[in-house]
């Protein structure tokens, strides 16, 4: 099972969700060779709980995930902490939304929960929990203490690190884990298409829900898989959100802009 386990259903966060344009995501990520995602939108997103309610709404559960044309996606939400860093909360749907609610009063900046407070809940919420992209600045995740840190389950290996350097990238996050000792997943960190397979976790058996995740990881059943064009792709996703961006800002619809021009 290949699967991509920090993705993002929106292109902005100050956005509006919308339903095509995460529709032409899930697409592009089956078409990329993805069968599975977590979906880690930032908690702090416009309409959070949209995304869910819609994806709930048109699409079967199986397991835990939902089955979108065959693409299995994880609910999951990436967390900002007050010493700057951000993390990663895998569950299911209900236990992901309930999270998000709780965390309503630290969604804005100056009011995110330290480290070791969002440890503690994710701990008693028996959530899968992993430290997202550690050594991006200006997060400040590694340098937290011992015992905030030991709650991390796994490391996000990062597809935007990646491009940007290659070999320190994958040497300082397996220190890291191996520090923590945890396993080390990878992760695109796509808002749109074009990053999907830049790194990719192949995984020895498909799961459908979070316990059988965190098993097969916890295992180290699993192969991480690079795509030789990987810089490249993490460079034209970059080009093209930013380009997207700026038609919403000129007032234009960047969803059918971007749909009318793909078919």
């Amino acid at each position: 099972m290949n699967i991509d386990f920090h993705t993002h259903g929106k292109l902005a966060k100050y956005l509006a969700f919308s339903p095509a344009y995460t529709d032409w995501l899930f697409g592009e990520a089956a078409s990329a060779g993805l069968d599975a995602i977590c979906l880690t939108e930032h908690f702090n997103t416009l309409g959070f709980d949209q995304v869910y309610a819609d994806i709930a709404a048109r699409f079967p559960r199986e397991g835990d995930a939902f089955n979108v044309n065959g693409l299995l996606v994880f609910p999951g939400m990436e967390v900002d902490v007050a010493e700057s860093g951000h993390t990663l909360v895998l569950g299911t749907m209900e236990e992901i939304l309930d999270f998000n609610r709780a965390l309503e009063p630290h969604k804005a900046k100056g009011s995110f929960l330290p480290l070791a407070e969002l440890a503690e809940e994710v701990r008693r919420r028996g959530l899968f929990f992993g430290a997202a992209h550690p050594f991006r600045v200006p997060g400040h995740i590694p340098e937290q203490p011992r015992e905030a840190l030991a709650a991390f389950q796994f490391v996000d290996l990062n597809g935007k690190d990646l491009a940007h350097d290659f070999e320190g990238t994958i040497a300082k996050t397996y220190a890291f884990a191996q520090e923590l000792g945890v396993p080390v997943v990878s992760g695109s960190d796509t808002h749109q298409a074009f990053q999907y397979g830049c790194a990719v976790t192949v995984m020895g058996e498909r799961v459908t829900t979070v316990a059988g995740l965190r098993a097969q990881v916890l295992s180290g059943d699993y192969r991480i898989s690079y795509a030789s064009d990987l810089a490249f792709k993490v460079k034209t996703a970059g080009m093209l959100k930013r380009a997207l961006k700026e038609i919403d800002r000129l007032g234009g619809d960047y969803v059918q802009t971007l749909i009318a021009g793909a078919e």
